[in-house]
């Protein structure tokens, strides 16, 4: 049964998918095995810096070694054994002349005293069969020279004697034996070599690794300097230490930090006189509407001005960002219960789940304003706040639920930005500006941790903010 030309046609397009196929398998197949790959490589600097370091001076001592085995090691051990087999040739043809065995026994005696060998010979004898080949280097060299020398029928062993190598001759009269000594067929050249090779190598790893650490030493100086700006903390890195590129970076951070300090002075000094500036006439304004007695415009006027000076007060507070506070050792357990105690005070309800002791460096002032608005906020929009704790590995996680109405997913995030509220999902009669949640992430982030906004097992919203160590 043919096919038609439309089959063959609708048939076409399934190769170029078989091909992506194949071809998205292999490039998954390569990322993993690069991830394994990496996973195998170190992770540090200094480990990767010594790898660097390592790998060649051993590519370049595995060559050595192979060239030194090659050349040297197989030439030197088939000399010493060449002069061995012809010192054996040289005795055969002394001895096969002899008259009597005490003329025999007397050339012996003469050749062992000049080559150092041990020579017994056997009458009559035959020569027994060969023992299993060990495969040495040492076996392999003395066999070739003993067939390109005495071209007689030989037998070798040389695991029978731990310092010698015993060699059987067939000659026409009988078996010579021969007791080789192992020192006259190798030479200790070799383990001085290895000896020397090994040596330097250790040497030159040492050196290396000094180096090293000293070099990622300065480095790590300066990354825990940064990560103690980052967070806030007093900082004494002053020096730059190191390599080149090292102090070069050291040195930039340096001025960095030295120009955010000057910027947050300059910036406290100036809010400081927008302070003292906006709320002298605020006062002015609440004397003047204290001496109009009371009555319904006055009042109304009483309450444009306190909502105006608590307006005030939030943006400083915005815009200062706590800046002046320095930070000190604090307890958070107990930092936490006084934010709870003080909330309670107010009549919300709040319940709070005690936590374990844990001092960390923060500004408690600042902390305190963070937990405060976030506990505010739950407060604003649920009928009951949880406070509660979770240790984690590099810190702790404050969370702050509610059982109120939360927020969707793809806004939690906008709702950090400044005078951003969300109508759509909070109650548009209630709320502030907007900056209750901004000066919480501020202040968290300050501190090296964040604000992060999730759904709370109660139905409503969850508050974690993040504290590093």
């Amino acid at each position: 049964m043919s096919s038609s030309p439309s089959d063959s046609a609708a048939a076409l397009p399934a190769e170029p998918d078989a091909l992506t196929a194949s071809g998205a398998a292999a490039d998954g197949f390569e990322i993993q095995q690069r991830s394994r790959v990496k996973r195998l490589l170190p992770q540090t600097m200094f480990g990767r810096s010594l790898l660097l370091m390592v790998m060649p001076l051993v590519l370049v001592q595995m060559i050595a070694a192979w060239i030194f085995y090659d050349r040297h090691w197989e030439t030197v051990s088939y000399r010493l054994s060449a002069d061995v087999a012809g010192d054996i040739e040289m005795v055969i043809d002394a001895i096969e002349p002899a008259a009597s065995d005490a003329e025999l026994e007397r050339l012996l005696r003469h050749a062992a005293g000049l080559t150092e060998l041990d020579f017994s010979f056997e009458s009559a004898a035959a020569l027994q069969a060969p023992l299993p080949a060990s495969g040495t280097i040492l076996e392999k060299q003395l066999s070739r020279a003993m067939e390109r020398r005495v071209q007689r029928p030989f037998r070798t062993d040389d695991l029978g004697c731990e310092r010698c190598v015993m060699v059987d001759v067939q000659l026409g009269s009988g078996v010579l034996t021969v007791n080789i000594p192992r020192s006259r067929l190798y030479t200790p050249t070799t383990y001085i070599f290895i000896l020397w090779m090994v040596g330097s190598s250790l040497v030159l790893l040492a050196i290396a690794t000094v180096f090293l650490r000293n070099q990622v030493k300065s480095m790590r100086r300066l990354a825990v300097a940064a990560e103690a700006f980052g967070k806030g903390r007093p900082v004494s890195f002053t020096k730059a230490e190191g390599a080149l590129e090292v102090r070069q970076a050291a040195a930039a951070f340096i001025r960095m930090r030295e120009r955010i300090e000057r910027q947050i002075r300059q910036r406290t000094e100036m809010l400081a006189g927008v302070s003292h500036d906006l709320r002298t006439p605020l006062t002015r304004m609440k004397l003047a509407l204290a001496l109009l007695g009371e009555n319904s415009a006055a009042a109304e006027l009483k309450s444009d001005v306190a909502e105006m000076e608590r307006l005030v007060n939030l943006y400083l507070d915005f815009v200062r960002g706590e800046g002046t506070e320095t930070t000190v050792k604090t307890d958070i357990a107990l930092l936490v219960e006084d934010v709870a105690a003080a909330t309670q005070r107010q009549g919300t309800p709040l319940s709070l789940e005690r936590m374990d002791e844990l001092v960390l460096l923060v500004r408690p002032n600042a902390l305190r304003r963070c937990l405060t608005n976030l506990i505010a906020n739950a407060r604003q929009y649920g009928r009951h706040v949880w406070l509660s704790s979770v240790p984690v590995e590099d810190g702790i996680d404050i969370l702050i639920d509610d059982d109120g109405p939360g927020i969707p997913a793809a806004e939690r995030e906008r709702v950090f930005q400044p005078f951003i509220r969300l109508d759509s999902s909070r109650n548009p009669s209630t709320g502030g500006v907007g900056l209750g949640l901004t000066i919480a992430r501020d202040v968290a982030r300050s501190h090296g941790g964040d604000v992060r906004l999730e759904i709370s097992p109660h139905g409503g919203l969850r508050a974690r903010v993040h504290l590093p160590r």
